[in-house]
């Protein structure tokens, strides 16, 4: 970059620097303005008064007084300026100002040889800076009122201080001369803002039309002003976006993408476009939000356009992403709503199936009472058999509640596995004892074929033995007449395999997609003749997922169907109980298969 372009930016982050120190309670454009100003002054002066002590050192000033006096310059500027950063309280730091500034003048006055001395000519300095601070005739009168005090002070300084009356040399002439140095990048950057207020005007027209906010942008992004739009788009005065202020609102995830903007505008882009994230304060008003926590980002479009006159000030039209905040919202509603409707339905289930229980054991206990003729004998074999009929369907209620309070607590994330070894074996003869007179009803070959190297498993026994009938009593119900069931296992590395073949119906790959949801069973001709609610595999999946484990299906109509679960022996390793049953299965062939059958893993 050109030296003369870098000193052209000079006062522009010098103002940038003194905006971001003024306090946040000051919304007001002109009151911190005031205060910007103020603190730009406070910070700079000490400077200047050390270049004037210096001046003046061969004047009669010795050295122990001269550096006594910068120091205390620099520490009383510059203790006033953070006062007023801190507490944005100006009123009663400026009239302590001005008195300073009366003080240390008459007192350069005297020291440089009374008021025939060039440094006098600093009296106009007074009522000029408080007018720059102010904005006002009456602030100038106040500074004219203290350089008529430095005035009346200066023969006052000069019978005190040992070192006044000096020589008038020529050299004093450096001071008003450095102080009217000062009035150049200032006057420049007082007709820079009347521009940019005109400039800023016709933002404001335009940002009427098209309902935006129109900001300038210095080369590296500081933001130099905003139209008034900003109120009533972020809910923010424009006064706080200036220099870092809207970057900072920008969410950490879109400040990349608006930075390479930035970089491409600086190397000769004539626009950029993009999608950000913005952050609005939750109060409304834009005063001190920071206490809240809670994130407020909003999606908003921004354009970036280059100057005709400036290229190195951007113009950015920021405007609301109406689309997708809309989608956002419906979203964010459809969730709650999914939300909501899923734990209803889990407590209507769950408070249902309770309630269902107890009167579901009453007649059982009681059905098995009769047929046990423990109050005497039926006087008609057709009593026995209702009473049969009584007790079946009573302990066929009692199962789908069971497995209905399972499948809830699953969802839900309620139900939690402990895990225990032992023999998978002794699971595999306990799931035999159970289902072998369903099977020789059929005339079903129910066998096994676990391998010796099965051996013992961590994991949930209640939920493996649940595994093992289910996907039993499904290949029975679905097998028919004097078919085959097998139930095989294998160790393979750290998991045990296991699975359930069967010889039955099969099943159709447009049903594939239906399997294992709650309440869905696949229907064909063979399919409706049996009862059923379709949880057994709903709850074999859900407690699969518990034990961190996965799920095959491997069928083909007509011809049988495998379902292979994988386990790892050492049990779980922790997974969230949010996860369990969530599972998808998507329909993939089965290698080397020539007849097409179905793989579907879950």
């Amino acid at each position: 970059m050109p030296i003369k372009a870098r000193y052209a930016e000079l006062p522009g982050a010098i103002a940038a620097g003194c905006e971001r120190m003024v306090h946040p309670s000051i919304l007001g454009q002109s009151g911190r303005e005031r205060q910007r100003r103020f603190i730009g002054v406070m910070l700079a002066a000490p400077f200047f008064a050390a270049g004037a002590a210096v001046t003046l050192v061969t004047s009669g000033m010795g050295a122990a007084v001269t550096m006594a006096a910068i120091f205390a310059a620099f520490g009383l500027c510059w203790f006033v300026a953070l006062l007023v950063a801190a507490t944005g309280k100006i009123a009663a730091a400026a009239p302590v100002a001005l008195a300073m500034a009366a003080v240390a003048l008459g007192g350069l006055i005297a020291a440089a040889g009374g008021l025939s001395s060039p440094v006098a000519v600093l009296a106009v300095a007074l009522p000029f800076e408080a007018w720059w601070i102010g904005a006002s005739r009456r602030a100038a009168l106040w500074g004219a009122v203290s350089a008529a005090a430095a005035i009346a002070l200066q023969p006052l300084a000069a019978a005190f201080l040992p070192f006044a009356g000096a020589q008038i040399a020529a050299w004093h002439w450096l001071v008003p001369l450095a102080w009217a140095m000062t009035l150049i990048p200032r006057l420049s950057a007082f007709r820079d803002s009347a521009g940019a207020a005109d400039t800023l005007d016709t933002g404001d027209r335009l940002e009427d039309i098209i309902d935006a906010v129109i900001l300038r942008v210095a080369r590296h992004g500081e933001v130099l002003d905003a139209s008034a739009k900003a109120r009533t788009l972020l809910k923010l005065p424009p006064e706080l976006l200036s220099g870092t202020g809207f970057f900072d609102r920008v969410h950490l995830s879109d400040r990349v993408s608006y930075l390479s903007a930035l970089a491409d505008m600086r190397d000769g882009a004539v626009s950029r476009r993009l999608e950000l994230r913005v952050r609005l304060p939750q109060n409304g008003n834009g005063q001190n939000d920071m206490r809240s926590m809670a994130d407020n980002y909003r999606p908003f479009l921004l354009e970036l356009l280059r100057g005709e006159e400036q290229s190195d000030v951007f113009t950015l039209v920021l405007r609301e992403n109406d689309e997708t905040a809309r989608l956002r919202e419906e979203l964010a509603q459809a969730n709650e709503t999914a939300a909501a409707a899923e734990v209803a339905k889990g407590r209507f289930l769950a408070v249902v199936s309770h309630e269902l229980r107890t009167p579901l054991n009453a007649i059982i206990g009681f059905s098995d009472m009769l047929l046990h003729e423990m109050f005497g004998a039926f006087k008609d074999p057709r009593q026995k058999e209702y009473v049969t009929l009584v007790r079946d369907s009573g302990q066929h209620l009692l199962a789908v509640v069971t497995s209905i309070l399972d499948v809830s607590r699953i969802e839900s994330g309620a139900y939690t596995a402990d895990p225990e070894p032992f023999r998978f074996m002794e699971a595999v003869d306990m799931c035999q004892s159970m289902m072998r007179l369903q099977a020789q009803a059929k005339n079903i070959n129910l066998q096994t074929q676990i391998a010796p190297d099965a051996g013992e498993i961590n994991a949930d026994r209640r939920a493996v033995q649940q595994i093992l009938i289910n996907l039993v009593s499904n290949a029975v119900k679905f097998t028919p007449d004097g078919g085959d069931v097998v139930v095989g296992a294998k160790r393979i590395g750290s998991r045990l395999h296991f699975w359930v073949r069967d010889t039955g119906i099969g099943i159709a790959e447009e049903d594939f997609a239906n399997l294992g949801k709650p309440f869905t069973q696949i229907q064909n001709d063979y399919t409706r003749r049996f009862e059923g609610t379709g949880l057994g595999l709903s709850l074999v999946k859900g407690l699969v997922a518990l034990h961190e484990g996965t799920m095959s299906i491997e069928s083909m109509p007509g011809e049988g169907t495998t379902v292979t679960i994988s386990l790892p022996v050492n049990g779980p390793k922790g997974r969230p109980a949010n996860e369990a049953g969530v599972l998808t299965m998507p329909v993939t062939r089965a290698k080397g298969d020539r007849n097409g059958s179905l793989r579907k893993t879950a």
